[in-house]
């Protein structure tokens, strides 16, 4: 027997945290962390926020779990509010974002079946994608490092590049049903996907009779700015998932769909034990309580501006460490120039917390209740990271 009693599918890093304090992590051993992680984009306000809190705690001392066998009020609430903050009509409770997303393509694929297609089954999805680790999702991202060793692949996704216009009209036909795509990706290494290709996926879904389907577990409730970041664009989708943030740390995902989109997802077909109970749904309102006030969303445009200008001069003075900055709010990233994962470790030895991206990119994902002071403090210790990978690679 090794020697945990844990699957080995983790490369933990060797820190273990006691408790969190807004954007500060505090290890066993009493170290600060600066955590600009966010547990990967899902503590989207902070640690220990105490209006969270108070929810959660209030909610614990009522009731936990009683089955989607009866109403839930809390969840008719947060349905309620998503829809009115967002393009959808309706909306189906999940617990991660994974679930979320299969819950889109069930909802894509049940679609084109009630309405006498049952061929358009096919979905074009992206390389460089990421949309979960179920058998679907893994097939749908497309990364042979994640479908690897669980075949046979999920049959009916077709990837292209991101961003070939000439790909994606060559990529229809008459079995698609739908496109997936992230509006920004994240595991991909924070690419913004333009709101010109945005806006032509929308085109081509309406053209050819398929539905829209954006991915923005990671993008979504805050994180770029607006609530939504298909916002930017103006592109609305036919089908969202979502996560992560929208939870604040408390396992929520979501299902948001229009009601033509989601007409084939009638009694019994679709369904959860654990999705939209009430914990989640006191959690899940307190969060939209404070994403929503008003400013809120202008202050996160703010703090990025000052986050990415402070980047861009580090980048600037350290070219054979920094090749680019990406993103936009506070969904950032570093291309780096030499491997992203001793940029990261580079990173927490300047007790900074970052997430590793693809495309060689180092995530930047504080809670966007970050201070201007915490984004300096953090600037601060990216330069002197960046300094001393400068020094050992004998160059600025």
């Amino acid at each position: 027997m090794s020697g945990s009693a844990l699957f080995e599918t983790f490369a933990r890093a060797p820190l273990a945290f006691d408790r969190g304090e807004g954007t500060w992590l505090v290890t066993t051993d009493g170290e600060r962390y600066l955590d600009f992680a966010a547990g990967i984009a899902v503590n989207s306000l902070g640690h220990g926020h105490p209006h969270l809190v108070e929810a959660l705690t209030e909610q614990a001392g009522k009731l936990w779990h009683v089955s989607n066998l009866y109403e839930i009020p809390g969840q008719r609430r947060l349905g309620e509010r998503l829809v009115a903050n967002s393009f959808a009509d309706k909306v189906f409770f999940t617990n991660s974002g994974a679930e979320a997303l299969e819950c889109a393509i069930k909802t894509a694929r049940r679609y084109h079946h009630v309405n006498g297609n049952p061929e358009r089954y096919r979905i074009i999805t992206f390389e460089g994608a990421f949309h979960g680790r179920t058998l679907a999702t893994i097939a749908a991202g497309g990364q042979p490092k994640y479908l690897e060793g669980f075949g046979p692949k999920v049959e009916g996704f077709d990837q292209i590049a991101l961003g070939d216009a000439e790909a994606l009209k060559k990529a229809i036909t008459a079995e698609t049903a739908a496109i997936l795509v992230e509006p920004v990706q994240g595991e991909g290494g924070i690419r913004v996907v333009p709101a010109e290709m945005l806006k032509l996926m929308r085109k081509l879904a309406d053209d050819n009779g398929l539905l829209l389907i954006y991915d923005e577990v990671q993008c979504g409730v805050g994180r770029t700015g607006k609530l939504f970041a298909y916002e930017w664009s103006g592109a609305e989708p036919d089908i969202m998932a979502i996560a992560k943030g929208i939870g604040g740390g408390f396992p929520l995902g979501a299902c948001l769909s229009t009601d033509e989109a989601a007409v084939g997802m009638t009694a019994g077909v679709h369904g959860t034990t654990f999705g939209g109970n009430p914990l989640a749904m006191a959690v899940g309102n307190a969060v939209l309580d404070v994403v929503l006030e008003e400013g809120f969303l202008d202050e996160v445009s703010r703090k990025s501006l000052l986050f990415k200008q402070g980047l861009a001069a580090i980048a600037d003075e350290y070219p054979s460490v920094i090749e680019e900055i990406r993103g936009v709010g506070l969904i950032l990233g570093i291309k780096c120039r030499i491997p992203n994962a001793g940029v990261n470790m580079a990173f927490r030895e300047e007790k900074l917390l970052t997430v590793p991206g693809g495309d060689n990119v180092v995530r930047l994902l504080p809670p966007l209740t970050v201070t201007d002071e915490e984004i300096r403090t953090g600037l601060e210790r990216i330069r002197a990271a960046a300094s001393k990978l400068a020094s050992k690679a004998g160059g600025n």
